[in-house]
């Protein structure tokens, strides 16, 4: 183990100097040029020469002319840790305080084609401008034989090259007399600038026989403006750079465009090599000044040879390059691959022999570890377990209480609104109380019932629940408990009848807790049974056991309600109440004790059948038969009657109101309070409001929340929306008075929001006050019947659609009441109810004032006489529309337009 060890390391050291043999380099070059070829040209050559040193790389950044960029070009290359700076600068100051940080912080500068303001950098490279001056000068002599005169232009006049040229062209000329330096034009030009000026001086100085051009640029400008004015023949032109291309110097003294131009080499190639010195640490110079000549005629050819047998050159060191790019990549992926292979050989070796002592180990510890797993398995399955008991308990205290809280606020507030009604009478009549004690009893006996039910519930899970039986005659107990159904079924036309072939049938029961099952199981199918339907109870003995059936033809049970049906607080409907949850799971308990079982058989839309299945027991015959408990003797009032107000009908002569409520006790008390002094329609479900109010269009909506089927917000919702209804005012009321049930309310768009129990005099005081508003605002808004400003964001679309459809049939004779209400697809009574409920006007009104205001606005148009105007308003004759436009506004159309 210990020599593979050692055999690892040798591999890992050996591998890690390969990787260390040729140190990479990278260089950062920075330019501000703003001559594109000249850049190209010299990146050209600084890529002919990297190629020559493939360990390093360089990034470029060009500044275009812009010394501010240059600057930030320069901080972002030292940022990135470059090995060393090629700055080649436009101007001479901006760059140098950049190019001094950079060198105090250990940066390598290489300063390229024109100087800084100061000599901190490591190296200088380029031509001497002083030196391009000078051979333009001396061949300026040669041209002109010592005679003529001379213009000279160039660019940047701050900057270093241009006043080294200056200077040295300038020193030349004052050694020939017979030369005359007429002008020097050198500025800060644009292109437009300078063309402008150069052509305008030739034009009044044609005597001008050379013109000396600071770059090659600016040299075949003035070559282009000689053409314009014929001058081409006459003056001679000397330009600067000496650049290999189309239209670059060379190919422009090919051509004999330009007299000759001073070879200014760009430098690129140099400053790499002076580069890779300083990087290498060989020996260098601080100043590396570059060889310039005059290129005309008689060399030219020999340069451009020399410049295109350079570029094929660095085209083949590019593809020879390319190659042995592709040749190292592919050596260096063998050889890793190589010191990979050698690796994972020895790390198989190493791993499979640790691996072998850990497969060893973890065998032992896998059979420990197998013994914990059950038992802590066995111990989160447990957790687990108690857990969803707990949270299932939880949830089902939390729907209890919701479901009290909600059940026994209705009870409540028939009981608290009656008797707060009652205490406000000054007087009492007999016929009038009667009913409300009676409304106010059946409620607190139902109320008892609902908590006899919990109270039974609580016993039994205390188990504490024990039977007191005797024995009584089944048959006569099942028949009597049907028969207290009776008067109930006739008000709803519902077939009840009990079927037994037994005449008696003595049976030892506890009659309190089997009166309970039978009353829930009736009760339970009378409020799923519609009007007309059918309840059949039959009572059978065979093979031994007694069985109760409870069957009818109502709504039907889908299969998750059938397999929950019997849990205590379940609701398989919304308005199932809270008895109806705890009737049928206190039948199962009681059954139970009785030693019986409950079934039910349902499908959804075919009806219900519940079966109780009692254990036959002899009876000892001395013990005879008892007589039924007086409490067992139910009272009929016990039991709502939710068909008996299907009929709606209207009371009174106010407002029109219509109220919506499921209970029937609450919504009786509600129609009877209101319709003194309302119009009243009754609905006990949102299916029939809806279908009244689009009937009726009443003024006002009062709805309970929890209704069958669609609920309060629901309808709310539908009112508010729909264009027909949404200006009525809702009311609800609901048992849920937390502030998230308030809110769902106001964002339906209730206009006021009660909870149960509530106080009947600020009922009717909202409902006051709400009418009242209503009124209000049509009063207001019956003399602003065009200002829709002033109308209610959402009924403002509404009459904005009613007055562009009369104006679409504002010309035809024919424009009625019929062919509005059609177009807005509501009956003649809803566009009328909505329109005067808007703006307390009819819509024949509404009409007439709107083409008053219309006629007004044409009778301002001098252009159009009186009856052009009445026809484009629909009149047939002008003596009508002048008729009717007097009597709504007291003057003719004449008078109100001459004022």
């Amino acid at each position: 183990m210990k020599s593979i060890t050692v055999l690892l390391l040798a591999v890992l050291l050996l591998f890690s100097c390969q990787q260390q043999q040729e140190r990479q380099y990278v260089i950062g070059f920075s330019q501000c040029l703003d001559n594109d070829e000249w850049r190209r040209t010299m990146i050209r050559e600084m890529e002919r020469e990297l190629s020559f040193h493939p360990n390093v790389s360089m990034i470029t950044k060009s500044a275009g002319g812009n010394s501010t960029i240059q600057i930030a070009q320069i901080q972002e290359l030292m940022d990135q840790k470059v090995d060393l700076l090629i700055v080649s600068p436009l101007e001479a100051q901006p760059p140098t305080p950049i190019i001094e940080k950079a060198l105090d912080q250990g940066f390598p500068i290489v300063v390229v084609d024109r100087r800084t303001a100061s000599q901190k950098y490591t190296a200088f490279v380029g031509a001497e401008n002083l030196l391009v001056g000078q051979n333009a000068g001396i061949y300026a002599n040669v041209l002109l034989n010592g005679q003529g005169t001379i213009l000279e232009v160039g660019e940047g006049a701050d900057t270093s090259p241009s006043l080294d040229r200056h200077r040295g062209f300038v020193e030349v000329l004052q050694k020939y007399p017979g030369l005359v330096l007429e002008e020097s034009l050198i500025r800060d030009w644009t292109p437009q600038e300078y063309e402008e000026e150069i052509r305008n001086y030739l034009s009044q100085h044609r005597d001008i026989d050379l013109v000396f051009a600071q770059n090659d640029r600016m040299a075949l400008q003035v070559f282009e403006i000689c053409e314009e004015l014929g001058l081409e023949k006459s003056i001679e032109i000397i330009g600067v750079d000496g650049l290999y291309g189309e239209n670059e110097g060379l190919d422009l003294v090919d051509k004999g465009v330009l007299a000759a131009t001073v070879l200014y080499p760009t430098g690129g190639e140099e400053a790499i090599e002076v580069a890779m010195d300083i990087l290498n640490n060989r020996p260098y110079q601080k100043e590396n000044l570059l060889f310039t000549t005059i290129v005309n005629g008689d060399n030219v050819r020999i340069l451009k040879q020399q410049a295109s047998k350079l570029i094929d050159q660095q085209a083949n060191i590019n593809r020879q390059s390319a190659r042995l790019a592709d040749l190292n990549e592919t050596y260096s992926l063998q050889k890793n691959a190589l010191y990979v292979t050698i690796l994972l050989l020895l790390l198989v070796l190493i791993f499979g022999s640790v691996l072998f002592y850990l497969l060893r180990e973890k065998q032992r510890s896998n059979k420990v570890l197998a013994v914990q797993n059950v038992a802590i398995r066995e111990q989160k399955e447990e957790i687990e377990r108690v857990s969803q008991q707990a949270r299932q308990a939880t949830e089902e205290k939390i729907r209890f209480y919701s479901y009290m809280s909600h059940e026994f606020k209705t009870p409540l507030s028939l009981i608290l609104t009656p008797t707060e009604d009652l205490l406000d009478r000054k007087a009492f009549d007999r016929r009038e109380v009667i009913p409300v004690l009676t409304l106010i009893r059946k409620n607190a006996n139902r109320l008892l019932r609902l908590v006899e039910q919990i109270l039974d519930l609580r016993r039994i899970d205390a188990g504490k629940m024990e039977l007191a039986a005797e024995t009584y005659d089944l048959v006569e107990f099942t028949r009597d408990i049907v028969q207290d159904f009776k008067m109930k079924a006739q008000k709803s036309r519902i077939d009840l009848q009990f079927v037994s072939p037994l005449t008696e049938l003595p049976y030892t029961f506890d009659a309190e807790k089997l009166d309970k099952v039978l009353f829930n199981l009736l009760s339970n199918a009378f409020k799923y049974t519609p009007d007309g339907g059918l309840i059949h109870v039959s009572l059978l003995l065979a093979n031994n056991e007694v069985e109760i059936k409870v069957v009818d033809n109502g709504e039907g049970m889908t299969k998750k309600d059938r397999e929950q049906v019997f849990e205590i607080f379940y609701r398989a409907q919304q308005n199932t109440s809270l008895g109806s949850g705890l009737g049928l799971a206190l039948s199962r308990e009681f059954v139970q004790l009785h030693d019986g079982e409950i079934y039910v058989v349902s499908e959804k839309g075919k009806g219900t059948t519940f079966t109780v299945v009692l254990p036959h027991r002899s009876v000892v015959p001395s013990t005879g038969k008892s007589e039924l408990p007086h409490f067992l003797r139910h009272s009929p009032e016990e039991f709502g009657t939710p068909n008996q107000y299907n009929d709606s009908q209207d009371n009174g002569e106010g407002a029109s109101l219509i109220i919506v409520e499921d209970n029937p006790d609450l919504l009786q008390f509600l129609e009877n309070k209101f319709s003194v002094n309302y119009q009243v329609r009754i609905a006990h479900s949102a299916e029939d409001g809806w279908e009244a109010i689009l009937q009726t269009i009443p003024d006002l909506i009062i709805s309970d929340v929890t209704l069958g089927g669609e609920d309060g917000f629901s309808l709310t919702q539908k009112i508010k929306k729909d264009f027909r209804t949404s200006h009525i005012p809702v009311i609800l009321l609901t048992a849920k008075g937390g502030i998230e049930s308030q809110i769902e309310g106001t964002r339906a768009g209730a206009d006021a929001y009660l909870s149960k129990p509530f106080n009947q005099k600020l009922l009717e005081q909202k409902v006051r006050t709400l009418l009242d508003n209503r009124n209000l605002m049509r009063r207001r808004f019956s003399n602003e019947i065009t200002d829709l400003d002033q109308v209610p964001t959402d009924e403002r679309k509404f009459l904005l659609d009613f007055e562009l459809l009369i104006e679409k049939h504002l010309k035809s004779p024919a424009l009625s009441v019929e062919t509005l209400s059609q177009e807005m697809g509501m009956s003649r009574t809803q566009l009328y109810r909505k329109i005067t409920a808007l703006t307390n006007k009819n819509v024949n009104e509404y009409i007439g004032e709107f083409k008053i205001k219309k006629a007004q606005q044409l009778l301002t148009d001098p252009l159009l006489n009186i009856a052009e105007v009445a026809y484009a308003l629909g009149f047939s004759t002008p003596n009508y529309f002048s008729t009717f436009f007097k009597q709504k506004t007291g003057k003719t159309p004449s008078e109100w337009r001459n004022n």
